[in-house]
């Protein structure tokens, strides 16, 4: 694992770079901003938890005389980028009224402390920053929301549950749960973790519990599973849902269909749990990827409604967002919106796909059906809509099982979350499976609509147990004349995988018990 840790850190450093060059294109170099003094923006120091010092921003409207108070926005920011990350959107929300303040979250560039992973000192910090801006800006006390992308939508969720002043929220490729999002079925996600592991060193400090937290995850150590499943969940929304819900605070998610960081899947889970005014909201793209143009300062649709939300639940606009259809969609193969009353409406009806026989693969060789590379894989889809592919025909079966739909007379258009039921004897007491749902053409070329992990341990050698796997959610038209394929094997570079050397994995369908893989169509 070593070598690959590292080559994925080098990875990161270009990913990092180039959004930093991004940034700098912006023409906010703060020593510039500062000394110009121009828009109303100032540099400041802000003291967090224990004191901690965070650089932040402040950008004020520019008729803020003091006779007057405007609603706050805070805003901390993503996961290794610096504290001039939104500044264009800052810029923007001023000038329709807004106090903003963006800082820095500790651990990371200038600001003090370490990297605590939106711990509770990240959630105190929250609060610090709400406290000064209030102190120092003509914040309104009763009129406070908080924004982010990635890290910083976390942190904003984790606040508004801790922080009952927080009245909105938007979270921008956030996650709710962090635990399914890097360690789903039991799985690590090695790109994605090694991603976050890499970043962290490059732009920041991370503290002991983090470094020991990322070497005993890439260890793949069960007797420190239960640990690491506890720590994810101190950060994770899902477990304040309750207090989220008894605050109130109006809660905007958005996120991408091919986030390879934090998947749509436990965003569409959380929304449904929240109680409050609320809406979701799913593109093209990879992570962070639907809010990038945004951050440059051109238009986007994530920010635009990021807006319109904040005007309406803090400064009470008649705007029609609390009017319009909660959970919005747009189609990774058509480029209109589609909306939904609820999550659990967007695949209304489904369609099972039998997996009949029995079949046995090997394992510990990659099949050449694989879930992509982070970041590259999801916006290629974004930007071409060119998923990754595989020849199904040309897929080895000693290493991959493959079922296969009719071909459909008409188009079929999969929207949410695919689910697998099917039963698997194994040969060892531990093992991985990778499912893949592909669109497949005439030609047996395969783009992929779906795909997740699923790894098992304590398993008694050669007795059949059951698996139900929920695949990743997304919006796929599949074209009238082509069908859909099941491929499961046991390797993909996205994920680490637990199957011993000389390892076979057995899929059947039992009478009593027959497997499928349902999939979810809009109805039409």
């Amino acid at each position: 694992m070593g070598h690959g840790r590292n080559a994925l850190r080098t990875s990161a450093v270009g990913a990092v770079s180039a959004t930093l060059i991004a940034a700098a294109g912006l023409g906010m170099a703060p020593t510039a901003q500062a000394a110009g003094g121009t828009n109303g923006i100032r540099f400041v120091d802000i003291a967090g938890d224990g004191g901690t010092p965070l650089k932040a921003n402040v950008v004020t409207p520019a008729d803020a005389d003091g006779s007057r108070a405007y609603p706050l926005i805070v805003l901390p920011t993503s996961w290794g980028l610096p504290q001039i990350e939104y500044l264009a959107q800052a810029r923007k929300l001023a000038n329709s009224g807004y106090v903003v303040v963006s800082y820095n979250a500790r651990g990371f560039w200038q600001s003090g402390g370490r990297i605590e992973v939106a711990g509770p000192p990240d959630i105190a910090d929250a609060s610090k920053v709400i406290d000064w801006a209030l102190a120092n800006t003509p914040a309104d006390p009763a009129r406070i929301g908080m924004a982010g992308v990635s890290y910083g939508a976390g942190i904003s969720l984790l606040a508004a549950a801790h922080d009952k002043r927080v009245k909105a929220v938007a979270a921008l490729s956030g996650w709710a749960d962090l635990i399914d999002s890097i360690y789903s079925n039991r799985t690590q996600h090695a790109q994605a973790a090694a991603l976050l592991d890499g970043a962290g060193y490059l732009t920041g400090r991370p503290s002991a519990e983090l470094q020991q937290v990322f070497k005993d995850f890439f260890a793949s150590d069960l007797t420190k599973e239960q640990s690491l499943i506890d720590w994810g969940k101190k950060r994770s929304p899902a477990t304040y849902v309750d207090q989220l819900n008894k605050n109130g605070a109006a809660v905007f998610l958005a996120n991408a269909w091919g986030d390879t960081i934090f998947s749509p899947n436990q965003y569409a889970r959380f929304y449904e749990e929240l109680t409050g005014p609320k809406r979701l909201e799913f593109r093209p793209g990879d992570h962070a990827t639907a809010e990038l143009t945004g951050l440059l300062g051109l238009p986007n649709d994530v920010w635009t409604d990021t807006g319109r939300w904040f005007d309406h639940y803090l400064k009470g606009e008649d705007n029609g967002v609390d009017r319009e259809q909660p959970v919005r969609l747009k189609s990774r193969s058509t480029g209109g919106y589609e909306g939904y009353p609820d999550w659990k409406s967007v695949g209304a009806t489904s369609r099972k796909i039998a997996l009949g026989g029995t079949t046995t693969i090997h394992t510990n060789v990659d099949s050449g059906a694989d879930g992509g590379v982070v970041f590259l894989s999801g916006i290629l889809d974004q930007l071409t809509r060119t998923p990754p592919v595989a020849s199904i025909p040309l897929l080895p079966r000693r290493w991959a099982a493959v079922w296969q739909s009719e071909k459909y007379a008409s188009g079929q258009q999969v929207r949410g979350t695919a689910r697998l039921h099917t039963t698997v004897t194994g040969t060892k007491e531990s093992g991985t499976l990778v499912a893949y749902l592909y669109d497949v053409g005439p030609l047996g070329l395969g783009k992929l609509v779906a795909n997740a992990p699923y790894t098992f341990h304590g398993r008694t050698p050669g007795k059949p147990f059951g698996v139900d796997l929920e695949l990743s959610s997304t919006a796929y038209d599949v074209p009238a004349g082509h069908r859909l394929a099941l491929v499961v094997d046991t390797v993909d570079p996205l994920y680490i995988e637990h199957n011993p050397s000389g390892a076979q994995l057995t899929f059947s369908s039992p009478e009593h018990d027959p497997s499928y893989v349902s999939v979810p169509l809009r109805e039409q």
